[in-house]
Formats: C-alpha cells, structure tokens, sequence
C-alpha cells in the first residue's frame, strides 16, 4: 500500500473559558501557504493512487449515469408575460441555454420528444458560451425586467459565490455596459425595469446590503438598506403581483420585512408589522390589497394570514396553526393562494381561496416529494407543481384549480427501458435513544429481501430546518441495479417532522442529530435491510459533521464513510467571529466564544476534536479549495488528524482545486464526480463491476 501524505504538526495554542487546546494543524487554513496547497496536491496523488483499481468502474458508472440521461432535453415553458421561457441542454454542452417564444395564447407549446428547440425560438442566455475558458462556472442572478425586454445576469467564474452582475437587452441580444462586481444571488427590477435591487456580501461572505442600481446611469448605485446585527443577512425581491419589492431581514431565529412600491423604486422602504422581535419569523406576499402573511408568533408551526397593505400591524388568521402541520411557504396568486406544507415526513400542497377556504392536494405513493413551482403569472389560474418520488422520476404538472384535476406536463425520460415497477420504497420508523420514532426512507431493487444480505448506502443531513425529502436520482439507479439498498435517515435538526423535530436537533440538542442517525443504521441492520459490515454512510456539509460525529460515536457500526464537503471542525469555525458566516451560525449552534456551557457541549462532539486511537472504517472527504460555506480546511485538518491519532481507515482526501460549495459545475464534471463517490463506495461492498 503506498504510503499516505504527512501533515506537519506546528502546534498552536487555542484557549477559551480555562481551556487550553494544541492544534497541530492550525496552519492548513491558509490557502495562500504554498505548504498548504503541496499538502493538498500530495493527498490529491494519494487517493488518485488508492483509487487507481476503480478506474474502469468510475467508467462504467459515468457511461450509465450518461446512457440513462436525455442529453438533449427541455425544460415545460413558463409563461413570462407575453413571453414562454424554459431551458435546453445539449448533449455535449455542460451547462443549459436559456431560452424563449413568443406566446401564442394561453397554450403551452407542444414539446417535442427529442428536446429540439421550440418554433420562434430566441436564445436569452447560453451559460455554455459563457463558462468557455473558465474551469468553473455558476449562474446566480437570472431575472427579467417586468416589460420583458432586459435580463439582468450574475456570473461566477471561481466558486466563492461572488457574482458579476450584467445586463443584457433582449431587443438586440446585446449587453449593457454596466457591470457590478461582487453582488450576491437573485435581486429585484422596478415596475419600469429603469432601476435593479441587488444585494452584497461584507468579509464574512454575509449579504448585508442592499443597493439600487440605475440602468445605463454612470452614477454611483446607491446603498437603500444595510445590516449591521452580524446575525442577521438581507435580500431583496419583487412580489408576484409586481407591485412591491421586498427587502428582507432574516437571522436563524428572526426576520424583518420592509416594502416599497415597485412604480415608486427611489422612494423609502417602510417597515412592516411590528418590526424586528426576537424568535419572530415571517415572510409575505401581495395579493390585491392585502399582504399574506406566514408568520410563527405563538404558533411553533406557523399560521397563514394578511394584513391590510395599509396597516400592516392588524392581522386576520386565514388558516390556523397546527400541531401536525408545518406551514413552510406561500404564494400569492390572483384568485388564490399555494401554501407548502409538510405532515407526518411528508410535503404537501394546501390550495386556499381568497376568503380562506382549502383542499390539499392528494397522492397515491407510500413516499413523494411535492412543491409547487411558483411561475412567475399573478393571474394563472392553474398552478405549476413538482413531484417526484425515489421510484418515480421528476414530473411537472399543473393542477387546474376550478376542476381540481393534474395534468401532467412532462416527466423526466430514464433512457434504457427503466421500469418503476422494478424497484420498492418503503418508510421505516427507527427508535431513537431517548424512545422518538425516526422516520427513515428506503429504495431498493423489487427482489433485494430483507435478510440482511443486502449492501445499504444510508444518507443523513440533519441541520437548519433543511428536509431530504424522498426524491429520484439517475446515478442513484448505478447502486440499486447492483442490489445496493439506499436509504435516508431524516434525523432531527431536519425540518422532516415539523418546527419541533427541527429545536430537537439544534444548539444544546445538537446530539440528537448523531444518536438518530445511529439509531437508523440499527434499524437497517435490525429489519435486516442491510448489516454493519455491508452498511456506508455518506453527508455533505453539516451532514459531513454528522459523519464526522458518528464517526467517533459509533465506528463499528459502518463499512465505510462518504463526508461531503464536511464541517467537521466546527468548533474551531464557530469560535472565530471573523470566519465567513460565523456570528450568524451562533443561532444554529450556539455561541461558544461568549458561553463556556456552549463551549463544553461542542467540544464533545465536534469531529476534529474528539478523533480517538480506536479503529475507524474507511473514510473519504471531499471537498473544494473555495468553498466559502465549509472551508477546504476542515476535513484536511481532520483527515490529518485521523491519520495521526486514529487507526483503521484508510482516510482518503479528495480536493477539488476548481470548484466551490456545490463541487464542480458543468453536468459532465458533476457526473464525474458522482461515479468516483459511488465507485469508491462500491468498492467497499466488494462490487468492482
């Protein structure tokens, strides 16, 4: 076995509330040390070495994950104004090509099986032509003028989620030539499309101003709305209806609206409701004269309501709280309004009318995933969903209000005769340690048995309210059609259950999150969908703590660990205020710099902190040299640690020089990298085919 990179140890002493701790690996933080880009490079050489036998089957996956995708394919039209837009991919293009028609009627246009363009068809964007050149490429501004006729778009060449914000009139296909460095994602135009509403990030990579910026104009762009609670970040958007822009406040725990009238872009932004009040959450829309209203005073769940646009402090209730049902979001159409929710671990869609009278939206599978899309059309009446489920692959419906009936626009091609019926979902329910009934998602082939025979990939996440909800994945097929089970642990810190299911895996709970997703690998092997020589877990960014955390918890109970991206050490990011996004996570994790309570508790279960000289399976860390979310080194330091202070493994570090959060960009390059994860885990079950 060739041998593994050394780290070199230069101790650093970090001390708080009495705490003395050496660090040996302090210096991997510094992107700009050539010793830690060599580090870097040479565990690159290490795992390319150690993973050198998988080439042919990282092959095999890519041409499988490629011969079941509709290269050429298109995207259901959305109706813009006088305008249908949608998307293409070509095959050999990574990125998709924004496109459009004129509309003709209210009748989508009749798409074609092959993918090919639309009649009439005008090319707004084509991300490839942008991305030429550029090792990576991101798209994080894409929004029309309300007339139609100028597109404001925001590129990224690096990964750090900084965007170039441009302009380009759709008139003549040509770009303006004004250009704005550093904004941040979406933005919002006037009802005039003379001004645009962008936000931008301080140091900390928080977006905490926001700015008006006047088309054509070479006056400096002014500053309307800047955050200075380090807690709290801010964005602005436009209302469906196009008649206010809204700009937003929100910490972990806190929001704030203020709202302008979109004909009215130079006046002053009037705050709504009461303001700020701590542990508050709201968010709103506008429809006729009334803004909706989704907020959570006295209602853990949230409660669905409107105010009058002229005395935003009088509310009116439209649908009440419910223990069992999370109100998660709302949008405010003409005739009615499309409310997201979730019940029992699972999505849903409430239609309400405008005196508040509701149907839910039914489904026949035993596991799905719904949630409307949101068109840009106030006056639709029909509504644009998403469903899919881990059987059955992405399909877009719009559901016709009035006569309550689905009508499916499109589903998405599996190419190579892929057959539903020829796998099973199943919902389990796992005992927690504390007796709480974890709910855990399963798909597996039609004949894999229940007799712990089986190689299980079990997935986990567990943060921010964030929900894995049960979804379909082309690469996934590559693991089930080699018996592999794959199965989701929707632990608490998700929002899988509900606001509580989230406060029961945050801050001083924190542990729940790493003692559930055990006790769902037990589960797996206790119904025998699988064993703990043939069980691999895998999580990316604070699923990747949540791999770290198990890690050291239960090493023995896994084959093998896929970390993502991983924020694994946690405590040290969470104790320096000046690290990207810090001061606003002390709502998520607690603040350990000020409290020696918070200190103590996640210094106990950070990753890097608690590495122990037992045995540990394999482990493989991926990450991105700019990530801005997780820094590349987290799982640097902690994969240098592991192999110092642990034993087993190996410990592998794969680092993406190229690339940010999200890993590498073009669909082509994702694939790649997917097939190298799956081979990887693969090899661990002992399938090289």
């Amino acid at each position: 076995m060739q041998t593994p990179p050394t780290a070199n140890r230069h101790d650093t002493v970090r001390e708080h509330h009495g705490d003395a701790v050496v660090d040996p690996y302090a210096w991997l933080e510094n992107a700009e040390n050539s010793e830690t880009i060599d580090y870097l490079k040479a565990e690159n050489a290490y795992t390319e070495s150690m993973t050198e036998h998988l080439k042919p089957l990282r092959e095999s996956i890519f041409d499988e994950i490629k011969r079941r995708t509709q290269e050429t394919d298109l995207s259901v039209p959305v109706r813009k104004g006088d305008w249908w837009t949608y998307n293409r991919t070509m095959e050999g293009k990574q990125y998709p090509i924004h496109c459009r028609v004129k509309a003709n009627g209210d009748t989508p246009p009749e798409l074609s099986e092959n993918g090919s363009p639309l009649p009439g068809e005008e090319i707004v964007l084509d991300q490839n032509v942008l991305a030429e050149g550029h090792d990576f490429f991101s798209l994080g501004v894409y929004d029309f003028s309300v007339d139609g006729n100028v597109l404001a778009y925001g590129v990224d060449f690096a990964g750090n989620e900084r965007f170039t914000l441009r302009f380009r009139d759709l008139r003549t296909g040509d770009d303006l030539s004004d250009s704005v460095l550093g904004v941040f994602y979406g933005g919002a135009w006037s009802a005039d499309g003379e001004y645009f509403f962008y936000s931008t990030v301080d140091d900390a990579w928080r977006p905490h101003q926001v700015w008006r910026h006047r088309l054509g104009s070479s006056e400096d762009d002014v500053l309307v709305f800047e955050e200075t609670d380090e807690r709290f970040w801010c964005g602005v958007e436009l209302s469906r209806s196009e008649k206010y822009l809204f700009c937003e406040s929100h910490s972990k725990i806190t929001s704030e609206v203020r709202f302008l009238a979109a004909d009215d872009p130079t006046g002053e932004f009037v705050l709504f409701g009461h303001g700020r009040r701590t542990g508050i959450e709201l968010s709103i829309d506008h429809q006729g004269d009334r803004f909706i209203v989704l907020h959570n005073e006295d209602a853990p769940n949230f409660v669905l309501g409107y105010t009058p646009v002229t005395d935003t402090t009088a509310f009116t209730e439209l649908v009440p709280h419910r223990d069992d049902t999370r109100l998660e979001s709302v949008a405010a159409f003409d005739g009615y309004l499309a409310v997201s929710l979730r019940r029992n671990g699972l999505t849903g869609i409430r239609i309400v009318d405008n005196a508040g009278a509701g149907h839910d939206l039914a489904f026949d599978e035993v596991l799905y995933s719904v949630s409307p899309m949101f068109g840009p059309e106030y006056h639709a009446t029909s509504l644009r969903l998403s469903y899919q489920s881990m059987v059955s692959p992405d399909s877009v419906y719009d559901y016709d209000i009035a006569g309550r009936e689905l009508l499916l626009r499109k589903q998405k091609a599996v190419l190579g005769g892929y057959d539903p019926a020829a796998y099973q979902q199943h919902r389990l329910w796992a005992t927690a340690s504390d007796g709480t009934q974890v709910p855990i998602s399963i798909v597996a082939r039609a004949d894999v048995a229940a007799d712990g025979s089986a190689p299980c990939l079990l997935y986990g996440y567990g943060s921010y309210e964030t929900s894995i909800d049960p979804y379909f994945s082309i690469p996934r097929l590559s693991l089930l059609d080699r018996g592999v089970v794959y199965a989701i642990a929707h632990v608490r810190g998700g929002g899988e259950m509900g606001r509580h299911w989230y406060e029961d895996g945050k801050l001083l709970n924190k542990k729940n999150t790493f003692t559930d997703f055990v006790s769902c690998a037990d589960h797996m092997v206790e119904s025998g969908w699988s064993a703990p020589d043939k069980l691999v877990a895998r999580g990316g960014s604070a699923g990747g703590l949540l791999m770290g955390a198990v890690a050291n918890l239960a090493p023995s109970r896994f084959a093998g660990i896929c970390a993502q991206v991983p924020f694994v050490d946690s405590l040290n990011t969470i104790l320096d205020p000046t690290k990207p996004l810090t001061v606003i996570e002390w709502d998520e994790w607690g603040d350990p710099l000020h409290d020696a309570d918070v200190y103590a508790y996640m210094k106990s279960y950070a990753p890097y902190e608690n590495v122990a000289d037992v045995a540990y399976p394999p482990i493989l860390s991926v990450t991105s040299l700019n990530d801005t979310r997780v820094g590349f080194h987290e799982p640097a330091k902690w994969t240098a640690r592991l192999r110092h202070d642990a034993q087993g493994g190996p410990f592998l570090l794969k680092t993406e020089m190229e690339a940010g959060h999200g890993g590498r960009s073009g669909r082509y390059d994702a694939w790649h990298e997917e097939a190298f994860n799956l081979a990887w885990t693969l090899d661990l079950y002992g399938l090289r085919e």
